[in-house]
């Protein structure tokens, strides 16, 4: 299953690792870690952030793409489930529409 991780990080956080040089290595750490199929950092409601898109195999380990974010920078993690076109078509839409109209 498809996870988009959208991460709001909190300046201070951000910018102290930034001004103590570590900044570089928690980043690493935690890509290395969630093994992201892609990910973007951007700017989001005025603070920096990053989206993730991880393929998760059980739900469970839900924590484990969080928690890094939670500890290490204080962010503010949402978890959403992501369907590629196929996924959608495999879906089954019609029939569901069928049954439900």
């Amino acid at each position: 299953m498809r996870i988009l991780l959208n991460v709001k990080i909190p300046h201070q956080q951000f910018n102290a690792a930034v001004k103590d040089g570590t900044i570089g290595s928690k980043l690493n750490r935690i890509l290395e870690a969630t093994k992201p199929e892609a990910v973007y950092f951007t700017e989001q409601d005025g603070c920096r952030s990053a989206i993730l898109i991880v393929d998760l195999p059980d739900p469970s380990k839900v924590p484990t793409l969080a928690e890094p974010w939670f500890l290490t920078f204080q962010a503010d993690v949402e978890v959403r489930v992501v369907m590629t076109p196929d996924d959608l078509k495999r879906a089954g839409l019609d029939e569901l529409g069928k049954k439900w109209s």
